[in-house]
Formats: structure tokens, C-alpha cells, sequence
């Protein structure tokens, strides 16, 4: 789901007023849309009068769907972006007639994206890391229940309160193996983002997860849990209600299990919203996600009053997957398809499914008292050696 990158600049200042959207899907574009886009914003008539857009504006107006519009780029893919833009003019072209020199120049081209886009991806900085561990289109929590889940039954409330949409929680079968399963939903789109709060718990979400882990220790299941949330939502309700004990008590709760827990951050790993379900025996996480202790723009405003500093603090935080590692803060890395999980969904449900199939073989052979020791061990010995 990409788009050209001269629409780029137009959709960061305006993304609702210039489109027709339900939620964050961009519906296709009419040619209409072109005189609105080029009224609004004459600054940037030249980038919007690129030959490659022009075309698939005449082609939106005979009513030929244009997938080249329906692409999104993050702000250091320019090089990618051009390379696209220039093979959705010669696609353009040869939907004409067939032409050999042009289909060689575009399979020349898909070469040097495909070359582009793996080295981009392999020197990523922190900051473009947390970028992408935050993009739209990353496989969330009900992706990995249809690709991995069998027989998923969704349990509900925390029996005190309410019920929290932000986690979700429940049984099912897991390669022939029974377990439950808890994590964080951000949601797709508008409407399923204000369900689940944006991933962001409230207590009972947490009052919730504990209640689920118990379960799962009275009928000895392993628990997996996958991490994607910015943090616990800080509103006045949520402390109100005991925000920061239903997370202590969550915590508590996932170290004491006597039965083998693995969480996986699969986005972003946020303060104790995350660590409340990621105590577990082994913390995986997928390359380009990141897990820290607070947001880089709230480290930026808490170290230096400034947020717009949120990538000096994302380096210095050591947030990605790779510096944990180095540091005994996570046990594995799952590799992701070139260009992140956004780009290739399935196959990144597919990695993490294997990866956590491995950690629960690793754990299988423990009894209760050695998993319990193993978990305490783990948390205790970090930041002993660095």
C-alpha cells in the first residue's frame, strides 16, 4: 500500500482535508482530486505535475485503478520512492504495447529497488527504527492469531471492573499445542483504534492479563505474550483505579508462573505497559521493533524540555532490538522480511511463529521450581554486566 512520494508532503500536512478516508486506508483517488490538491497547495504544483502522477491522474479519470497510489513511505525511503515513481511511469508505458527495452529497464530497475531497499534496511538508525516499528501496515495482535492461532477463544473482563479492548486475552492451539495467548491491539483503522484504546491498557487490561495467567498456571498452559503498545494509558480513570499496581501486580503474576512464558515485542515495547506482560522466561524481539523505557519524545522532554530531540534520545537510549540483545536484556531477534513486517506481513507472522515454537521447545523440559528460578535469574542479572 504505497503511494508516489510527491504526494508525500501533501499528505503529511494534510491528510484528511485532501483525501476521502475511512480511518487511515486511503481510498483511490479521482482525478477531481488532483485540482483540490494542486488549489491547496500551489507551492507544491511543480512536485504534483511529476510526469508519473500526471499519468495516473489521466488514467484515474478514464476509471483505470492505479495501485502506484496506494503506497506510503517513510521519510528516509526517498531513494526507494523515486525508484518506484519511475517504474510506475514505465508500467504506465508498457500497458500501451509490449516494448523489450522498456520491460529490461523496469526489471534493471526492480533490481536496484530490491538492492536499495536492503541496504537501507540494513543501517537503520534508532530513530528510523522506532519509525518503523510504528508504521501503519505492521502484522498486530489479531494478524497473529489468524496466522498462528488455531481454536482461539477470546476471554474477556478482569472480574472487578471492566473489560479492557487494549489487550486481549485467550485460549487456543498454538502447532498442536495448547496455550494462552495475551497481547496488545492497536487497531487498523480509526474505528478499531478508539476500540483498543490504541494498545494503550487501562487496569483492568492488566487486572485482565493477570487473571488469564493464573488461569493458565492452574492448567499448567504455556503463556505467550506479544508486546505492542507506546505505554499504559495515562489518563485520570486509569490512576484513579490503580493503574500502577494492576501493572505491579501483573508483573508479579507473569514472574511466578510455573509454567513457560515467552513474549515477543513485535512494535513498540513502552515502559511498564510492556513489561507487565514481558517478564517472561524468554523476550524475543522483531528486528525493527524497539523497547524502552519511555517514548524518545518523552525522554526528549523529560532530559532536555524539548521533544523535537526525540532521536538524539532514541540513540542514546539504547532502544533497538540489537543494542538488547548485546546488553542480556532480550534473549533472540526474529528477522523480519527486507524492508520491515509492513512490507510482508505473512512471513513475518510465519518467523515469529517459529521463533517462539523454539523458545517453548527450549522450556518444555523444565519443572515449575526451575522456570521460576531460570525467570529470576534472568531479571536479576541485568544490568550486572555490561
Amino acid at each position: 500500500m504505497l503511494w508516489p512520494a510527491a504526494l508525500a508532503p501533501v499528505a503529511q500536512l494534510d491528510r484528511v482535508s485532501v483525501f476521502e478516508t475511512e480511518g487511515w486506508e486511503f481510498k483511490p483517488l479521482r482525478a477531481r482530486h488532483f485540482t483540490a490538491i494542486a488549489a491547496r497547495f500551489p507551492g507544491r504544483r511543480a512536485a504534483l505535475t511529476s510526469p508519473a502522477l500526471v499519468a495516473s491522474f489521466a488514467r484515474l479519470a478514464q476509471g483505470a485503478p492505479v495501485q502506484g497510489l496506494m503506497r506510503t513511505y517513510l521519510s528516509f525511503e526517498t531513494p526507494i520512492a523515486d525508484i518506484d515513481a519511475r517504474l510506475d511511469e514505465l508500467r504506465a508505458l508498457t500497458a500501451k504495447g509490449d516494448s523489450p527495452a522498456i520491460d529490461e529497464e523496469i526489471a534493471r530497475l526492480e533490481a536496484k529497488a530490491a538492492k536499495t531497499l536492503a541496504e537501507l534496511y540494513a543501517a537503520l538508525t534508532p530513530w528510523q527504527k522506532t519509525q518503523v516499528a510504528r508504521v501503519q501496515g505492521r502484522p498486530h495482535f489479531n494478524d497473529y492469531v489468524k496466522g498462528l492461532i488455531e481454536d482461539f477463544t477470546p476471554l474477556a473482563g478482569d472480574r472487578k471492573f471492566a473489560e479492557d479492548a487494549a489487550i486481549v486475552g485467550g485460549l487456543g492451539r498454538f502447532r498442536g499445542r495448547p496455550i494462552c495467548l495475551i497481547g496488545h491491539e492497536k487497531g487498523d483503522d480509526t474505528a478499531s483504534r478508539l476500540k483498543h484504546n490504541f494498545g494503550m491498557a487501562r487496569p483492568e487490561g492488566y487486572r485482565k492479563a493477570a487473571r488469564l495467567m493464573e488461569l493458565a498456571d492452574r492448567f499448567e498452559l504455556p503463556v505467550v505474550s506479544l508486546v505492542d503498545t507506546a505505554g499504559a494509558w495515562p489518563g485520570v480513570d486509569a490512576e484513579e483505579r490503580g493503574q500502577a499496581e494492576a501493572i505491579a501486580r501483573a508483573t508479579d503474576v507473569s514472574l511466578s508462573l510455573g509454567t513457560p512464558n515467552v513474549a515477543v515485542v513485535v512494535g513498540e515495547g513502552g515502559s511498564g505497559g510492556a513489561l507487565a506482560i514481558a517478564a517472561c522466561n524468554k523476550v524475543l524481539m522483531l528486528e525493527h521493533s524497539i523497547y524502552t523505557v519511555a517514548s524518545p519524545e518523552a525522554a526528549a522532554s523529560i532530559l532536555w524540555r524539548d521533544s523535537s530531540r526525540a532521536q538524539d534520545a532514541a540513540t542514546s537510549m539504547k532502544i533497538t532490538a540489537q543494542d538488547l540483545l548485546k546488553f542480556g536484556i532480550i534473549d533472540a531477534i526474529v528477522p523480519e522480511p527486507v524492508g520491515g513486517a509492513h512490507r510482508d506481513p505473512e512471513a513475518a507472522v510465519e518467523a515469529t511463529g517459529r521463533a517462539v515454537a523454539a523458545a517453548l521447545d527450549q522450556l518444555s523440559n523444565m519443572s515449575r521450581e526451575a522456570l521460576r528460578d531460570a525467570r529470576a535469574q534472568k531479571f536479576l542479572a541485568m544490568g550486572r554486566k555490561l
